[in-house]
């Protein structure tokens, strides 16, 4: 059995912007919410609040590279 892995907010966060911090893209969101169902309603979380991390499988392609980051982003 593994431990279950938790982050705590920050005040301002918000869904994709805690998947970018955890796994370096936007686009594990939609796994955060699935494993966080109470808090679905919640689009900024004030600070403090416990989010269970999902177990991932991060490839390369799914980090950012320069290239991938749109030019206003960099």
């Amino acid at each position: 059995m593994s431990k279950v892995k938790v982050y705590r907010t920050q005040s301002g966060d918000t869904w994709d912007l805690i998947s970018y911090k955890l796994f370096g893209t936007e686009g594990y969101y939609a796994d955060l919410i699935r494993a966080n169902p109470k808090l679905i309603d919640t689009v900024i979380f004030s600070s403090n609040t416990p989010i269970i991390i999902p177990s991932v499988d991060l490839t390369e392609n799914d980090l950012e590279t320069d290239e991938s980051i749109p030019p206003w982003k960099r």
